[in-house]
């Protein structure tokens, strides 16, 4: 199974039409990623503080299906995939109820947070990586066995 976190979404996440505001949902993507970290065994504090190597966002993207409103329960759906030795990108479903509301993306780009140059990907973030892959995968052989 794909890594999965569930979120009610909060008023502080919306806007003054009382929706989700569009870059929120970038941070509560980003909350499902930090805690699939947690989940593989890795510390976040060692992680985010003065590591040697450092995943920063190269781009983000959005698609809305349907509005989020506050009160709403949500699970994002997390499905990364290795893009080469120093790239990886994050792939989002924001789920409520049966619905997909928003798919989001965001791509990392692995660097030396010394020199600011691109490096391999350590060896946590590629098992990480794989762990997760394989369970994306494995929900979409099923989707697809499904429709057949």
């Amino acid at each position: 199974m794909p890594f999965t976190y569930n979120r009610t979404v909060r008023f502080q996440d919306t806007d003054a039409a009382g929706v989700v505001y569009f870059a929120n949902i970038l941070a509560i993507c980003h909350e499902a990623y930090e805690e699939s970290l947690v989940a593989s065994g890795i510390n976040l504090k060692d992680f985010f503080t003065n590591p040697s190597v450092a995943f920063p966002i190269v781009h983000t993207s959005v698609d809305f299906f349907r509005p989020l409103y506050c009160g709403d329960n949500s699970v994002i759906r997390l499905m990364p995939q290795q893009l080469s030795v120093d790239r990886f990108e994050v792939a989002y479903e924001v789920i409520v109820g049966e619905v997909v509301a928003a798919k989001a993306v965001t791509r990392h780009v692995c660097i030396e947070t010394n020199s600011r140059t691109k490096t391999e990907l350590p060896e946590e973030m590629t098992q990480w990586l794989e762990a997760n892959r394989r369970g994306a995968e494995s929900v979409e052989r099923r989707k697809s066995r499904e429709v057949l």
